[in-house]
């Protein structure tokens, strides 16, 4: 009896000290008392100087790459800029531009030819000049539309498109922006090396733009060589603008080891400066095409009517009319004077 008893007490016994060592924390799991668990923590005011501008706010990693530790990045105002400043100014340019178009043909009309069409035709521009100005012409426009997508396709496309399409357009849009980037580039350089030698201002410019080009009046046409003072702020606004979209697009189809600051400059450069040459490009496309009669056959065929010639280009004219052993006027009949 006795040892039935004792064995049920050291069973009892043995039971009980098992449960309070269960029960108790491990030692290592009790956290020192002199550790400060807010030592290596972020300061309100470090999240405060993270949201200046070109800020960034970072911890620490573990792992090779470093930038997995940036846990806010710079750029509320370059957001904030791309998000609703842009928008508002591309939209005031571009909508500016075709509506001082349209008020423009509603004033002066179409730009006709004061001695009338001919029957003499003078080739003014060559197959290279042509193939250049289209390659340069098609690439930009279609920039201007899927690069447009970015600033405005959320507000305008998405929700009439729906989620799911517009996110498919948008990538597809990317794609073509990215790869037709190269063409619009080879267009720039080559609009530079054929045609820079026509476009060096001079004093004939400086008389044409005092008497508004001939643009104003009917009738009264100033002298131009092959380009005139127009044509060559055209000329070098797609040069100028063109190499420095070129470049900013470089930046952002391959990033380097730059900051993000950098990178979102170029964004912002690329994207204000699309929507200042669109706007420009738009009063060209006007007068190359309903703008003035004639001046489609420049880049159509490549021949105009003389007497448009004699117009608009009365000094190239003469100095085409002055080449010897060469003969850049085709036509059965005189042209009217």
């Amino acid at each position: 009896m006795a040892s039935t008893f004792s064995k049920v007490l050291l069973a009892g016994l043995t039971a009980f000290f098992l449960s309070v060592s269960l029960l108790a924390p491990p030692a290592a799991a009790q956290a020192p008392a002199s550790v400060n668990p807010t030592a290596q923590s972020v300061k309100e005011q470090q999240l405060l100087d993270a949201l200046k501008p070109g800020q960034a706010l970072s911890g620490r990693a573990s792992i090779p790459n470093k930038n997995a530790a940036t846990l806010i990045q710079p750029g509320r105002d370059w957001r904030a800029y791309n998000q609703e400043t842009l928008p508002r100014l591309a939209a005031i340019a571009v909508l500016g531009a075709l509506a001082a178009l349209v008020l423009f043909y509603l004033l002066r009309g179409k730009i006709m030819i004061d001695a009338g069409r001919s029957t003499m035709r003078i080739l003014r521009f060559g197959a290279i000049d042509r193939f250049v100005h289209w390659l340069t012409a098609t690439s930009f426009l279609t920039l201007a539309l899927t690069g447009a997508n970015v600033t405005f396709g959320k507000t305008l496309l998405a929700p009439i498109m729906g989620a799911e399409a517009f996110a498919a357009w948008a990538g597809f849009a990317k794609l073509i922006h990215n790869y037709v980037g190269f063409a619009f580039m080879a267009g720039v350089a080559l609009t530079f090396l054929i045609w820079v030698k026509d476009n060096i201002p001079n004093m004939i410019d400086v008389k044409w733009f005092a008497a508004g080009g001939g643009l104003l009046s009917k009738g009264s046409h100033p002298p131009a060589k092959r380009f005139n003072g127009g044509q060559k702020i055209v000329f070098w606004s797609v040069v100028l603008g063109g190499a420095f979209m070129s470049i900013s697009g470089w930046h952002l189809l391959f990033p380097t080891n730059e900051g993000l600051a950098e990178v979102q400059w170029h964004a912002t450069i690329h994207g204000t400066l699309a929507f200042v040459m669109l706007a420009l490009i738009l009063a060209h496309i006007y007068i190359g095409s309903v703008g003035m009669e004639g001046a489609f056959d420049a880049m159509g065929s490549g021949e105009v009517d003389l007497n448009w010639a004699k117009e608009h280009h009365s000094l190239w004219v003469k100095e085409e009319q002055a080449r010897k052993g060469t003969s850049r006027i085709s036509g059965a009949a005189q042209p009217a004077e």
